[in-house]
């Protein structure tokens, strides 16, 4: 089944990348929670080095079970230290991410995450449209990404936004369609010599073909620009 997926993507010169994963078992303070958490996210993991992928997300939305936020994330690093030697063994990347209405919902949350695990391969993920809502809406999540630093990305969710909330989460808008300057982050990216992923992140948006068509404009109208500059 994993061969057919992976000649099904193959025909059309495509590449299954990452998944996505979730779960609050990974933050609970019950250890037999995290151990269930821990398992189930090793099966997801060999799955994706079975699929072809390079890396992993992990999504941690979910209630803290009682336990305060500061509580919660040495939870979620005593997790991840485990999640980390299994992306070792199947050699992947994982890439934490988290949003404004999750529980963990700051840079300060984001960094305390990732430099508690510190390890290689467990970094955080960078969404425009979150790191915008996490520095007041105000059109500058480029401000955070420099905070939070390029050695710490994994891979990236990249959308404009207009600095609200929709769904339940940081509106995404196509690039060009909302408050940002992406030429910005992209020239942070590009100085801080990042070389992973960048996936163009279509959730919710109104025509998905646009936003991708628009996101990769965006990113090779930005390659131009790096490239000419050093030459």
């Amino acid at each position: 089944r994993i061969a057919a997926l992976r000649g099904l993507f193959a025909r059309y010169n495509l590449k299954i990348f990452s998944i996505q994963t979730a779960g609050a078992g990974a933050f609970q303070k019950d250890p037999s929670a995290r151990d269930a958490w821990v398992k189930r996210f090793a099966r997801y993991a060999r799955f994706a080095h079975k699929a072809g992928c390079e890396c992993i997300g992990y999504w941690p939305g979910g209630d803290l079970g009682g336990q305060t936020v500061d509580e919660a994330i040495d939870s979620l690093v005593a997790s991840l230290k485990e999640a980390a030697k299994i992306v070792a063994n199947e050699e992947l990347l994982l890439s934490v991410e988290i949003e404004p209405p999750f529980a963990f919902n700051t840079i300060d949350h984001l960094l305390r995450i990732v430099d508690g695990v510190d390890h290689p391969l467990v970094k955080g993920q960078y969404d425009p449209s979150h790191f915008d809502l996490f520095n007041g809406g105000k059109g500058k999540p480029e401000e955070l990404l420099e905070k939070f630093g390029v050695q710490r990305l994994g891979y990236i969710h990249f959308t404009d936004t207009d600095g609200t909330l929709f769904n339940g989460t940081s509106k995404h808008l196509p690039c060009g369609d909302g408050h940002i300057d992406v030429r910005k982050s992209f020239e942070i990216l590009w100085k801080g010599g990042y070389e992973g992923w960048i996936m163009i992140d279509a959730w919710m948006t109104k025509d998905p073909y646009d936003a991708c068509r628009k996101g990769r404009q965006a990113i090779e109208a930005a390659q131009r620009e790096f490239f000419a500059r050093a030459e």
